[in-house]
């Protein structure tokens, strides 16, 4: 059984909570998981005090509307510490809050439409010029599948040497460097564009997956019935010198999680539709983006 299959309940998770959660925490310490921007200076106490207070005070609203008991507090409490033991906090800080960052970040953007980084970025990979094909087992199963487009200024300039920096799941759902199964490297690379920005790109199309299931951020999810799944997707930043990093990922038109993403991560825009190319099942997709100077 493959997480592709649509089911009323989920399988089992496609990477282990706390190997998964190791690995995103590791990369939150190390600062691997800011991309977007600058690190955060200074604390202003004024602005700790003033966002600080109203989450808290959010928490507090939710306890006196809905009269929490000592045993339900005491439950969270205990699910807080699940949270820090597996490793858990980047995966469901990233799942339930990074969108409303992203949203907050848009509003002063411009270029091409983004959305979140999720925990499973990884650095150091493959260097590769473009045309590409992502690094994968021989006998890697899934739709063959090309994505190709152009690297461009807000302008509409060419941004000779952009870089894509891609990474997805394979066909069961499985990201290399969170799970046992794929070899490391398997099917993420960044690729070089030409010196018009052009870049193409040889991969396999990637599967929908649950988050994990077997610790406390899949566990409170089910427990409150929401949906797991996320829809097949591709991560993207797309980088050149002078302009802001785009970070963004590309859904498929007719997934059946799509408007109901578990990180609430997937927009209309970022939805390709790949035609067949007449190569077998091979399939092919046209995706340009447009960078933001830096000011």
């Amino acid at each position: 059984m493959t997480t592709t299959e649509h089911q009323s309940v989920p399988p089992t998770s496609p990477s282990a909570a706390v190997t998964a959660g190791a690995h995103a925490t590791e990369s939150a310490r190390a600062g691997l998981s800011n991309l977007r921007g600058p690190a955060a200076g200074g604390a202003d106490p004024q602005r700790v005090a003033t966002v600080v207070g109203a989450a808290l005070e959010g928490i507090r609203a939710a306890i006196r509307d809905h009269e929490v008991t000592y045993a339900e507090f005491d439950a969270f409490k205990q699910w807080l510490i699940a949270v820090s033991d597996t490793g858990e906090w980047p995966l469901f800080l990233d799942v339930y809050l990074e969108h409303e960052v992203e949203k907050v970040a848009a509003r002063s953007q411009q270029g091409s439409v983004g959305t979140i980084l999720g925990p499973f970025w990884l650095p150091d990979q493959a260097q590769l010029d473009s045309p590409a094909t992502l690094p994968m087992r021989e006998d890697e199963p899934g739709t063959p599948m090309i994505l190709v487009g152009q690297v461009t200024s807000t302008d509409g300039t060419p941004l000779a040497g952009a870089t894509v920096d891609i990474w997805h799941t394979d066909d069961e759902g499985w990201y290399s460097g969170f799970a046992s199964r794929p070899p490391a490297g398997n099917l993420r690379g960044v690729v070089r564009c030409d010196d018009q920005g052009r870049y193409e790109l040889h991969t396999r199309k990637p599967a929908p997956y649950t988050i994990p299931l077997d610790g406390p951020t899949g566990q409170m999810t089910q427990a409150a019935g929401w949906s797991p799944w996320r829809p097949a997707h591709i991560h993207l930043l797309v980088a050149a010198p002078g302009h802001r990093t785009l970070t963004s990922q590309l859904f498929f038109t007719g997934d059946p999680y799509l408007g109901n993403d578990v990180a609430s991560a997937d927009k209309p825009e970022l939805t390709l539709d790949p035609q067949p190319t007449g190569n077998g099942a091979e399939i092919r997709s046209d995706r340009d983006f447009v960078l933001e100077p830096e000011s």
